[in-house]
Order: C-alpha cells, then structure tokens, then sequence
C-alpha cells in the first residue's frame, strides 16, 4: 500500500495469522490451520517489521489467541505501528476466527484444512492507514511427517480506499522439529501488488522456536526479500516472547 508509509512486505507481515500452536504459524509470516486448544490461551508479545531503503517500519503489541471450542479459535491483535523516522501510534487492530473444517490422520492422506478470515479495523492514524477496513479471506493447509510438517495456503484480501486494489497473498513452510523444546523452518511467501503503483513481492524466511519452560517460548523469523525487493522490502523481522497455558 505505498500510498502509505508502510511497504507492503511490512503489511503482509503485520497482517499474517500470528496463531502458534506448537511448530506452526509464527514466527512465519505464512499462518497453519491448526487452532489454539479449546479452553486454553496463546498470548504473544510481539515485534515485526521490515525495511525498504530510507526506511524501517514495523509494529509492537499483543497478539491474543483463545480457544472457543473445538476446531474453532478467536484471535485479537493490537498493536503499536512505528517507523524509523520518529512516528509512532496505534495500528489497526485485527479480529479475526479460526475454524478448521477438515482434519489430517496418520493413516490417511487427508490434511489440516481451516478457515481463517481477519478483519482489519481501521484503528491507525493516517500516517499508519487509510481509514478503511480490510478483509483477508484465506484458506491455511497443513500435513504432518513424523517431525516434519508442511504448510502453507493463502487468501484474498479486499483492500478499499483511494489507489489500492484489491490482491492475493499466500506462502509456503517446511519446518522440522529438533528434539523437544526446538523447532526450525524454511519460508517462501508472496503478495500480488496492493496499490496502482505498487509491484508483486516475493520474500524468503528462515524462522526457529525455543521452549523455555513449560509456558514460554521464544519465536523469531527474518530473511531477505527476493523479488523487487528494492521497492517492496529489502528484509523482514519478527520476534516475540510466547506465553500460553
């Protein structure tokens, strides 16, 4: 959305589903279809960002995840939106529900498949957004492999306002757990342009987890951007402090 301050890679990575359950979703941009277990919280302090040359955008806040029932989890994230140049303030707030409608078996084929639409309110100041609402509509896909798992998917998002238009984002990750507390994974996303003047991005992640104790867990991502990466996001960033019980 260059029409605001913000690059688009910046966006992308404040508007991925931030849902962890065990080795999946964050600190990946690219979200999993496995929700938070009914009765249970996952609360994440995060930071992200990314860098386009002159600047570096990103937000800091929480990210709460709660388990309504089975197969369904209610997500709230509230962040602080700042830039390199001195700006800071509220960013938009996200609300958004999982629902996983299909679910994978050891003996079969069949995959993680959920629902996962995010509504954007248009919380931000001018400098952050543009005082619209968005939608992301997406579809999240997992299978596991002993301690392999792969995921990915992607989505729609309907993106108004003066100079937008409307475009699809979606990514892939393989990660593998190593032991019991670690986890390690390989990241390739994508975003179709979100302006009139914007450019498709492509970006590449390494990310790993880290389980302190029996409740907190260290998450951290970042990589390169691979495709107008000039314009679109030199690199992107995310760390967070994971709580969940």
């Amino acid at each position: 959305m260059t029409q605001f301050l913000l690059p688009p890679v910046f966006i992308l990575a404040i508007c991925a589903g931030l849902a962890f359950p065990a080795h999946a979703g964050p600190p990946f941009i690219t979200d999993d279809p496995e929700p938070t277990e009914p009765g249970h919280w996952e609360i994440y302090n995060f930071v992200s960002g990314a860098h386009v040359p002159g600047t570096t955008a990103g937000a800091a806040g929480l990210d709460l995840n709660y388990g309504a029932a089975d197969d369904l989890q209610l997500t709230a994230v509230i962040p602080t939106a700042f830039q390199s140049e001195g700006q800071i303030g509220l960013g938009n707030i996200e609300l958004a529900a999982k629902y996983r409608f299909l679910q994978q078996a050891d003996e079969a084929p069949t995959p993680d498949v959920s629902f996962f639409p995010r509504l954007f309110v248009p919380t931000a100041g001018r400098q952050f957004g543009t005082g619209r609402a968005n939608l992301l509509l997406p579809l999240w896909a997992e299978k596991d492999f002993g301690p392999w798992s792969l995921f990915g998917g992607g989505g729609y998002v309907i993106n108004p306002g003066a100079g937008n238009r409307n475009y699809w984002t979606g990514g892939l990750v393989l990660s593998r757990t190593i032991g019991e507390d670690f986890s390690l994974g390989l990241e390739l996303y994508h975003q179709s342009p979100a302006s009139l003047d914007a450019h498709a991005f492509t970006g590449l992640n390494i990310g790993a987890s880290y389980r302190l104790t029996g409740h907190w867990s260290l998450l951290a991502s970042g990589g390169p951007g691979i495709q107008n990466q000039t314009r679109e996001g030199e690199y992107a960033f995310y760390g967070a402090l994971k709580a969940d019980y």
